[in-house]
């Protein structure tokens, strides 16, 4: 029996957070045995955002070492980046002509970053179709996201249902795959929001790369309430993160958490988290510095990887052009 494909991709918008490690980059290793597993660095995506064209270069093979350090292997699974297989492209136009404009502009992160800006830009509207030729080139049959992009996946899933119903049955409608804890991870400060690296304030969050010592400062900084008691609930959402956290790295369950911490105040528990996410992130820390450093298996990785994926995303094309009409090259 085939094992069933898996598509996702993290953006090379500056270095990952811890969030983006619990959320996606740790579950794709554990993944790879039992799926056909194929991840990209979606650099076309960053680019929805004006980006320094050396800083993209950088952050593109940072985010490439990190997929390594995590354990993704390049003989299990397809690694490999955005650009460099044109199809994603070249579907995203097809997809684009049947996608009502409608449905684009009700995107949430549309409207929450096109009201931040002063001029939009096509990109910006056009990423959840660009976002789903991603998916659909490849057949995908699940995505591993976090809970905010649940969203874009719903659109695949029309966009999928629609060409099918318009051209015949061409794609497989892929299913979401969210982990059990941790799926989203609050800001340290504003834990009414998401971890996000574009915050302003260095201290909401916590960055894979950051120093031991940045690390356990940033845990101590992190916001909590007068309550005084560890609890998991939405009435104190900066401790509810920091069980998450917690709960996330060591396998406990919420409810185990706050038995361990009955009685004790937030600073002992806040040291505790820091000494948690400090173990949990030092092994991929020392694999990145190895890996990072090795220009030439970093080419060879990212240039096998293109090769078949362009092979897998071919196949699909065809059948699309086919068709929609197009006359065979």
């Amino acid at each position: 029996m085939d094992k069933k494909t898996i598509f996702s991709g993290i953006q090379p918008s500056g270095s990952l957070t811890l969030g983006n490690y619990i959320g996606a980059l740790r579950n794709f290793s554990e993944l790879q045995d039992e799926y056909n597993c194929l991840y990209c660095i979606v650099d076309l995506h960053a680019i929805t955002v004006a980006q320094e064209p050396k800083e993209l270069r950088k952050n593109t093979l940072d985010v490439l070492a990190l997929y390594l350090a995590a354990g993704i292997d390049p003989e299990k699974s397809t690694i490999f980046i955005q650009s460099h297989v044109p199809q994603h492209a070249e579907l995203g136009w097809c997809l684009n002509t049947i996608t009502p404009l409608g449905q684009l502009q009700r995107m949430t992160q549309f409207k929450d970053k096109s009201q931040r800006t002063k001029e939009v830009d096509a990109g910006l509207l056009n990423y959840p179709t660009l976002m789903a030729a991603d998916i659909l080139l490849y057949q995908a049959d699940s995505v591993p996201v976090g809970a905010d992009q649940k969203q874009h996946l719903e659109l695949t899933r029309d966009i999928a249902q629609r060409f099918n119903s318009r051209y015949s049955d061409t794609f497989t409608v892929p299913e979401i795959m969210t982990p059990k804890v941790g799926a989203k991870i609050m800001s340290l400060q504003e834990p009414q929001y998401k971890m996000s690296k574009s915050s302003s304030d260095k201290d909401s969050y916590i960055l894979i790369l950051d120093s031991e010592d940045e690390t356990r400062k940033k845990i101590k900084k992190a916001v909590t309430d007068s309550v005084g008691v560890v609890n998991f609930t939405d009435e104190q959402p900066g401790i509810k993160n920091l069980i998450t956290i917690y709960s996330s790295l060591t396998g406990k369950t919420p409810e185990d958490i706050v038995k361990m911490y009955e009685g004790k105040g937030y600073g002992e528990f806040k040291s505790d988290v820091a000494e948690v996410v400090v173990e949990g992130l030092r092994p991929i820390r020392t694999k990145f510095e190895e890996i990072r450093n090795d220009k030439e298996y970093l080419e060879k990785v990212y240039r096998e990887g293109a090769q078949k994926a362009s092979f897998l995303g071919t196949k699909t094309l065809r059948k699309v052009h086919k068709k929609m009409g197009f006359i065979p090259r």
